[in-house]
């Protein structure tokens, strides 16, 4: 994902951050590790689902993106990754999901230091993430989209055009964007790296660049109140010279193999059943954003 990241936004404002998430950056690891002492091993042996099971909490690995993984306005834990890990961790056997927020690019290493047992955070399941983390199928997919000054004065619709017109580029941090951009022919050392979408629409309004790159479903989000910029038409960013659609999911320890394919098994059953759109739709997902694509796909490039 670029997914995806670390603001709550309110409905009077989506452009000013109302409070911090619950803890950030390094006071979410701090208090991470805390909790992981008081409450279970954090040496990673025997079988994490039946550890997970007895002690009937999963700790979730957030990024505070809307509308992926975050704290609201009331200080509850919601976004689509999190309300699908509710259902299917309770039909596992574990009641209750413990957030720990953490910067985006925090989320994989803070997984392999067990600060949090699953990454919740729809993240874009990816050859270079596979080798790190093990994935589980995704529950949605995704096209990217441009955050522009409105009637996109620039004509900037994909990479190409960005390069080609020598706009000024921003994206988020450790999202695929930047890969996407790269691939392209733009210079990495150019490309201005904001810490969410909301600090991407305020770097575009302000001007301080031209373009921001997102996932389609949070730059359309992210502007919806905007009175100087917009949103472009969702397009699939080339990977190899081919048109790509990303795919976003769980991702567990490359140890966890057994939690990963019961959690792929309970997902399985709600896709079937359409229970993982009804849970999405809330969010801004429609129809066409739902996939039987699997890990395995995304994890070859």
């Amino acid at each position: 994902m670029a997914p995806p990241h670390r603001y709550e936004a309110q409905d009077s404002d989506i452009r000013r951050p109302s409070r911090r998430t619950l803890l950030t950056g390094a006071s979410a690891l701090a208090a991470a590790g805390a909790l992981g002492a008081a409450g279970c091993s954090r040496v990673d042996t025997g079988d994490l689902l039946e550890r997970l099971r007895a002690q009937g909490v999963v700790r979730l690995g957030i990024a505070g993106e809307i509308p992926f993984g975050y704290i609201d306005k009331n200080g509850d834990l919601t976004g689509e990754a999190p309300e699908l890990a509710k259902v299917v961790f309770k039909r596992l056997g574990i009641d209750r999901v413990q957030p720990v927020p953490t910067e985006f690019g925090s989320l994989i290493p803070g997984l392999n230091s067990q600060q949090f047992d699953v990454v919740s955070a729809g993240m874009y399941i990816n050859a270079e993430r596979c080798e790190q983390v093990l994935f589980a199928d995704p529950d949605y997919q995704m096209l990217d989209a441009f955050i522009v000054r409105k009637g996109n004065p620039k004509g900037l619709h994909s990479y190409k055009d960005v390069v080609e017109k020598k706009a000024k580029f921003a994206t988020g941090t450790g999202y695929a964007e930047i890969a996407y951009a790269v691939e392209a022919g733009y210079k990495e050392s150019d490309i201005l790296i904001v810490p969410d979408q909301v600090a991407g629409l305020n770097a575009v309004e302000a001007g301080r660049v031209d373009v921001f790159a997102g996932t389609a479903l949070t730059t359309r989000s992210v502007v919806r109140k905007s009175a100087k910029a917009e949103s472009t038409k969702p397009f699939a960013p080339l990977v190899k010279g081919k048109p790509h659609i990303d795919g976003g999911g769980f991702a567990f320890r490359l140890t966890e193999t057994r939690l990963r394919d019961a959690f792929n098994a309970e997902l399985a059953k709600m896709k079937k059943s359409g229970e993982v759109f009804r849970i999405l739709k809330p969010f801004g997902f429609t129809q066409d954003e739902m996939t039987d694509m699997t890990a395995k796909e995304l994890c070859r490039g």
